[in-house]
């Protein structure tokens, strides 16, 4: 068994999907506003699928809009990938925390509020053992 895919919920396609492409760099590989989702490559296999979210959807559904995502993604450079989406505007909860296990974390948000971090592991040496 593997993760294939995280989902992230949002009221706006058209402004998730210019974030997602052109601000974080992910290949849109399907899906569309017509049909209310769009998928992302989030490489290594991993699907990122952004779907919408009515306006008018019942609160449950609502809830989903704006969160804690859980979803990390890796960079090499933490320092200048935090700078290069500063300066695209992207907003951060805070500057870059070393953590206990040596990595570093910062978290963002994308448009629709949703909270997603960047993690640069210990050393470059990718995800953590």
């Amino acid at each position: 068994m593997r993760v294939a895919g995280v989902r992230l919920f949002v009221r706006d396609l058209e402004g998730a999907s210019t974030f997602f492409a052109a601000v974080l760099g992910l290949r849109r590989t399907a899906g569309d506003a017509s049909q209310g989702y769009l998928v992302f490559d989030g490489g290594g296999g991993l699907s990122v699928v952004v779907e919408s979210v009515p306006i008018d959807a019942p609160p449950h559904e609502q809830a989903l809009v704006g969160r804690f995502s859980g979803v990390s993604f890796e960079v090499a450079d933490m320092a200048a990938e935090h700078a290069r989406l500063c300066a695209a505007g992207v907003p951060f909860d805070g500057p870059p925390e070393m953590q206990p296990w040596g990595g570093v974390l910062a978290t963002l948000r994308d448009p629709a509020g949703n909270r997603l971090q960047l993690v640069q592991y210990p050393g470059g040496t990718g995800q953590q053992s």
